[in-house]
């Protein structure tokens, strides 16, 4: 009784592999993968700090009444938490920011082109700036 089992399980299991290897279809390429859609995209590093950023900022008003635009803004940010890197574009302007390392404060660049000109703005940590205007 025991042979007996022992054949029909192996038979059994034999007629599953066939019918699975039967149904069995070679892999094909597929299209190009779905497009990534959201508000944002973070990267974070592996003690979960975030390090890089895309965001889009909604259209509002500063605190001083200064309207700005809807923009997209890019962010590269230090082990530290500094975003040292920013690259942002809108309808009205679009500029990129490269700040000093950690501890500085008013060592930067920004270049900026807004409306229909554009400029270039150096500053040291110790104020010495300089501002190139075509």
């Amino acid at each position: 009784m025991r042979t007996q089992s022992l054949v029909v399980l192996t038979l059994t299991n034999l007629a599953i592999l066939i019918c699975s290897l039967a149904t069995m279809r070679p892999a094909v390429a597929q299209g190009p993968p779905p497009v990534l859609r959201g508000r944002g995209l973070e990267i974070v590093d592996d003690q979960g700090r975030v390090r890089a950023s895309i965001t889009v900022l909604p259209a509002g008003t500063s605190p001083k009444g200064d309207r700005y635009a809807e923009t997209v803004l890019l962010r590269l940010i230090t082990e530290r938490g500094r975003p040292s890197v920013k690259l942002g574009a809108s309808e009205e302007s679009a500029g990129i920011s490269l700040a000093g390392p950690t501890g500085t404060s008013n060592t930067y660049i920004i270049l900026e082109a807004k409306d229909s000109s554009s400029s270039l703005k150096l500053r040291n940590e110790d104020g010495r700036e300089q501002v190139v205007k075509p």
